[in-house]
């Protein structure tokens, strides 16, 4: 069976379909993910990489799209930092109409058997229907998706209808990653244990090495740093100089050298694997990614999240209604919150209780096993 991945082009959105995609290869399937420019990374996991419209940027025309098609949208858009969903997702729908004829022709190219989709891309669903064959879509943390999937399908009636699609169609399968007591009222779809994936490099040997007290992971993503500053860091770093512990800035490639000198208890190291970093630490801090918050919660180690935008507030509402971690205001960050963190024994107790719960869920290679048991494949 050959089984085409498809996702936003962004870490946070292709890098949680890895361990399916890897599961479904593994059970002897050919596999292969597309995107957008930007998608490129997602190609270091081994899995071939079929680039989807080279030259159209995401970000780019998402804003043209508010600028020039709906306004009235993009201002919502802009005053809540991507977090009001439900005018962000007909402006992503307008890309995803956009690229929905390369999307048609290059899944009749490569003929898979299965689309796994990431909600935000439904032109692999698209795809997927003019192919006639089921797609399944993979949700990606604690956004409760039917009501903007019917947001982003009716935006995308009329590339539906070009491509002889007289319906909007649902998918044959959801997959959700949201551990069930996190996941609210509203449960539907297949339950998928949340495996990381950053990467397959190993730690460094400073941060392999056995920590002498309490460390601290300290993220802000991919995309945040790049739009916000460094406000929510210079104000973590400052309280850090004042608590008992040590402080990785797991950063990328972001520039701190504005920051001056660290304290002597913070270190920053760049690139580094957040998963098996969280297996050092007593607790993370970083902006609310949805497969940031579900790492630190698989660690079963309290974090605190500093949520800006786009879906990391419901994230950060999810770990704080939980019990398992805090959410703060920039401005809120202080040492007392820090060693609150590190000390509070109901955040550590509802944070591996969690941990238990994530492990009980099926394993990437259960939920492909589950997915080639589909009617329109099983028959």
């Amino acid at each position: 069976m050959r089984v085409l991945f498809a996702g936003v082009p962004g870490v946070g959105h292709l890098f949680p379909l890895v361990p399916l995609a890897r599961a479904m290869r593994e059970l002897g399937h050919e596999v292969a993910v597309t995107s957008m420019d930007g998608g490129e990374p997602v190609a270091a996991s081994g899995l071939p990489y079929l680039p989807l419209t080279p030259g159209l940027d995401w970000r780019v025309r998402i804003r043209e799209a508010g600028r020039d098609e709906r306004p009235d949208l993009m201002r919502r858009v802009v005053e809540s930092n991507s977090a009001d969903r439900e005018a962000f997702v007909p402006l992503a729908a307008r890309v995803n109409s956009a690229v929905a004829d390369d999307a048609v022709e290059l899944a009749a190219r490569w003929r898979p058997d299965l689309v796994v989709y990431d909600y935000l891309f439904p032109v692999a669903l698209l795809a997927a229907t003019a192919l006639g064959v089921p797609a399944v879509q993979h949700d990606l943390g604690f956004v409760r998706t039917p009501r903007l999937r019917e947001l982003m399908l009716t935006e995308m009636a009329d590339a539906f209808a070009r491509h002889g699609a007289d319906r909007l169609p649902a998918p044959a399968e959801t997959i959700d990653l949201a551990p069930p007591s996190m996941a609210g009222a509203e449960r539907y779809g297949c339950l998928l244990r949340p495996v990381a994936y950053n990467g397959d490099d190993a730690l460094p040997d400073a941060l392999a090495a056995p920590a002498h007290r309490p460390r601290i992971a300290v993220t802000l993503g991919t995309v945040p740093p790049k739009t916000d500053g460094l406000t929510r860091i210079e104000r973590v770093i400052a309280a850090a100089a004042e608590v008992d512990a040590d402080f990785v800035l797991a950063t990328g490639e972001l520039d701190l050298d504005t920051l001056g000198t660290l304290p002597d208890n913070v270190h920053a190291h760049g690139w580094v694997p957040w998963r098996a970093l969280l297996d050092t630490c007593a607790a993370a801090i970083h902006h609310g990614g949805s497969g940031t918050a579900l790492a630190a919660l698989d660690a079963g180690i309290p974090q605190l999240v500093l949520p800006d935008g786009s879906d990391r507030f419901i994230n950060a509402d999810a770990v704080r209604d939980r019990g398992a971690g805090l959410s703060a205001t920039a401005e809120e960050i202080a040492p007392a919150l820090l060693d609150r963190l590190l000390t509070d024994p109901a955040l550590t107790r509802a944070a591996r209780e969690v941990s238990a719960e994530i492990a009980t869920m099926p394993s990437p290679t259960a939920v492909a096993q589950h997915l080639t048991t589909l009617p329109a494949l099983a028959g």
